[in-house]
This record gives structure tokens, C-alpha cells and sequence, in this order.
């Protein structure tokens, strides 16, 4: 396995695909986590604009004008 792993990284364009590669990977995996919490500030604030609404600190109309705003990152 070793011996394998070792030919592959001498052969230079086998090398440039590994790297490719496992950059892609990372990038993948790095913008999926980023959309998770994105996700999840948006259901919190969500949630704390109806909790507003319903203690009475904060009007239905505004609450929706907030909730139907976009976001600047997106």
C-alpha cells in the first residue's frame, strides 16, 4: 500500500489530480458547513422575532418587514 501511495506522488500528474482533488473536497465541505450556520442564524432570528411578537415589544407588521428582508451576504 505504501509503495502505491509512493508512485503516485512521484508521477507529477497524478500528483496535480490528488491535489486537485482533495482541494475541491475541502472547498465542498467548507461551503456546506458556512451554508449550515447560515441556516441556522436565520431559524434562530427567526424565532426570536416571533418570541418579540409574542411578548408584545414588537408589531406583526414589523416583525414580517424584518423576516422579509434580505440578507446582505446573500
Amino acid at each position: 500500500m505504501a509503495e502505491q501511495f509512493m508512485e503516485i506522488l512521484s508521477n507529477e500528474d497524478t500528483l496535480i489530480f490528488v491535489v486537485g482533488g482533495a482541494l475541491g473536497l475541502v472547498a465542498i465541505v467548507f461551503c456546506t458547513i458556512t451554508g449550515c450556520i447560515k441556516q441556522c442564524a436565520r431559524e434562530r432570528t427567526r424565532r426570536e422575532i416571533a418570541a418579540y411578537i409574542a411578548e408584545g415589544s414588537m408589531q406583526p407588521d414589523q416583525g414580517e418587514r424584518l423576516i422579509r428582508a434580505k440578507f446582505k451576504d446573500d
